[in-house]
């Protein structure tokens, strides 16, 4: 492997690869929540709670990676912004932790992280999609899909039409981004 600063590294969001993607949203909506249990609300359990999910997230892409420039810059983004996030709490810990990723000066002296807005935005949107109240399937449907295409969407599901062969269709509830529930008899 060629060798390289990885703090030097920043993620090319225009060439990222979708588990990139997702790990990327992962660690800055996990910033954003933290920064506000912390500023906001005051709630440290759950800041320390979403961090150890980033933490679990981060385990899951390091072992399905091949670890190109990419996936060390997104995971030294990731890495950086637990460290950061946890240092209130512990900071003696994450003054150590942060020296060893490879940061000159110490972490009081760092900036704290600040969510990018870009890496919030998702292309596709798990559904559920419901029969009578009851979890039947869950889709990965587009962000912008409309309620026509979503209704169809799930009608065409196998998990769906199992449950609603010989059966009337009611009404078909949309919540659009969450769920769609379709009401049969």
């Amino acid at each position: 492997m060629a060798s390289f600063n990885a703090t030097e590294l920043k993620p090319d969001p225009t060439i990222l690869k979708d588990n990139q993607k997702a790990l990327r949203f992962k660690t800055h909506s996990t910033i954003k929540k933290v920064s506000d249990d912390y500023g906001r609300r005051q709630i440290f359990n759950t800041a320390v709670a979403a961090v150890m999910e980033l933490f679990n997230a981060v385990n899951k892409f390091s072992e399905q990676t091949t670890h190109n420039k990419q996936d060390i810059a997104v995971l030294q983004e990731a890495l950086e912004a637990i460290v950061l996030l946890l240092a209130p709490i512990v900071p003696h810990l994450c003054h150590v932790l942060w020296q060893h990723l490879g940061n000159s000066g110490g972490i009081i002296d760092a900036a704290w992280p600040e969510f990018d807005e870009s890496a919030l935005q998702q292309s596709t949107v798990t559904i559920v999609a419901q029969v009578n109240g009851k979890l039947r399937a869950k889709l990965e449907l587009s962000t912008d899909a409309s309620k026509e295409e979503l209704e169809a969407a799930v009608l065409s599901n196998e998990s769906i039409t199992k449950h609603i062969t010989g059966l009337t269709i009611k009404k078909v509830i949309i919540v659009p981004g969450r769920l769609v529930n379709i009401v049969a008899n």
